[in-house]
């Protein structure tokens, strides 16, 4: 499994943890890798970083999106596959050292597989914002 499909199957497994987080989120995890059938180490690892990553910053994640959306926006309207996508993307941007360029592209091109026709150039826009922000280079 490349960084691609690991990208993807945490954003599927963030994504069905806000549809509905019941569990805790390391079974939650480990349900996902099994029924997934996931066997390489590496996407494990990154799936599992990813996940708790956005898990443990969550509260300043979120505070990087209320910050870069519409001033009439809140976090209640974005949907749901548009804002997991951007809480992988800021988390990886801020928290990890893959390049910005690379989180960027990869993000967007899965908002135009599971979101609608506006999603790859609103979660394009919203990160470009973080980054310039946060003077990433």
């Amino acid at each position: 499994m490349n960084r691609t499909e690991s990208r993807e199957a945490a954003f599927k497994l963030l994504y069905s943890i806000q549809i509905s987080p019941d569990e805790s989120l390391q079974e939650q995890i480990d349900l996902f890798i099994d029924s997934e059938e996931i066997l390489d180490n590496e996407a494990i690892t990154y799936i599992n970083d990813i996940v708790k990553g956005v898990s443990e910053n969550n509260a300043d994640i979120e505070k990087q999106i209320s910050e870069n959306i519409k001033k009439d926006w809140t976090i209640a309207r974005i949907s749901k596959v548009d804002l997991t996508l951007l809480k992988i993307g800021i988390y990886e941007i801020l928290y990890t050292d893959t390049p910005f360029k690379v989180v960027v592209n990869e993000v967007v091109k899965i908002a135009k597989k599971y979101g609608d026709d506006s999603s790859g150039a609103f979660i394009n826009g919203v990160l470009a914002s973080i980054i310039e922000k946060n003077n990433i280079t």
